[in-house]
């Protein structure tokens, strides 16, 4: 079997050259690069993962904790998390949250198992979570704050993006309008919430308690919140759901009362792939998942790099996108500053 010293000699270099080219270190040139990964080959030389971890401290192994992956959005993130992390030559570790596995992944890092973890979900109960920070432990939020946990997080502007669907609302004449939150502890649904309710407000159609809901996320539920708002003698004009897993739920109730679109608006947050489906057709608020995965890998390579870092808050506008599940038939003034 061949060794690093096999390598260096037939590359011509010494074997602190090689080590320091396999750790892609900014002291070797290109070319001299070049030279080492072509005596790799040639010798069919591969690096052992523990032994490089011995030495590099380490592990090129990153954890991803999600939530319900029976939410598109978790399912698309995690996709984009895996493709960039893989083109950045990481492992990647994926824990369920919905098993309690965040603290599993808090524990890897501590024994240095892994090298970080990107959370897409985390909530203030996560006693765990605000140790590790304390520990500057490499940790990054995706689509996730935590009130009083100064870290690294990445997010879009959840307040503006659901005070455009008020607006878009009340513009168009739909201003008896019923919300659909998720969970309180979440803080994108407080957010979104805090978004909506207080545009409705200033715009003077503040949306009633009795038109107030909270459906945990769950498709199931935001059936049938929606299917017994339907079913009243006075139905809301328009619902929105704050995301779009959750109005698939209320389209389908919608599609079981018969209703027209026009009928009774409703709209979602996120806009998944899903959402454009013909069957959907949801008018939705765009996150850029992509672009969030992105910025989210490097802001934690970044931080394994440099644990001292300060923390970084990163955050993508959010942009109203009208589909048919809200059709249009042109515009009626609103009341209320700025429209």
């Amino acid at each position: 079997m061949p060794t690093s010293r096999d390598v260096a000699r037939l590359a011509g270099v010494s074997q602190a050259t090689v080590s320091r080219a396999l750790s892609s270190s900014s002291s070797v040139a290109p070319a001299t690069r070049a030279k080492v990964l072509a005596a790799m080959t040639t010798l069919g030389y591969s690096v052992h993962a523990g032994a490089q971890a011995m030495k590099t401290r380490r592990t090129n192994t990153v954890g991803v904790v999600v939530a319900d992956l029976s939410n598109p959005f978790f399912t698309e993130l995690l996709q984009e998390l895996t493709l960039v992390l893989d083109d950045a030559g990481q492992r990647v570790v994926i824990w369920n949250s919905s098993s309690n596995n965040h603290t599993d992944a808090l524990e890897s890092i501590r024994t240095s198992a892994i090298d970080g973890v990107i959370f897409t979900t985390a909530t203030p109960s996560s006693v765990e979570l605000a140790a590790a920070v304390e520990r500057q432990s490499p940790v990054v939020l995706i689509n996730r704050e935590v009130d009083g946990l100064d870290c690294d997080r990445i997010v879009s502007d959840n307040v503006a993006g659901a005070a455009h669907v008020a607006e878009f609302f009340v513009r168009h004449g739909r201003r008896d309008a019923a919300f659909i939150g998720g969970s309180p502890d979440a803080a994108t649904s407080r957010d979104r919430a805090r978004g909506f309710l207080d545009r409705m407000s200033d715009l003077g159609f503040p949306v009633p308690e009795h038109l107030r809901f909270e459906a945990d996320f769950s498709h199931d539920v935001a059936y049938q919140i929606t299917h017994k708002l339907l079913a009243r003698g006075i139905r809301p004009s328009a619902i929105f759901c704050v995301n779009d897993y959750m109005a698939f739920g209320a389209l389908d109730a919608r599609r079981s009362r018969a209703l027209a679109p026009e009928e009774c608006w409703i709209v979602g947050y996120d806009d998944v792939e899903m959402a454009s489906w013909d069957s959907f057709d949801l008018t939705t608020v765009r996150q850029p998942i992509k672009d969030m995965a992105v910025r989210g890998v490097a802001m934690l390579l970044e931080r394994i790099n440099d644990p001292t870092l300060p923390p970084r808050r990163q955050s993508y506008p959010a942009a109203l996108l009208v589909r048919g599940s809200t059709p249009v038939r042109g515009d009626t003034p609103v009341r209320g500053d700025g429209m």
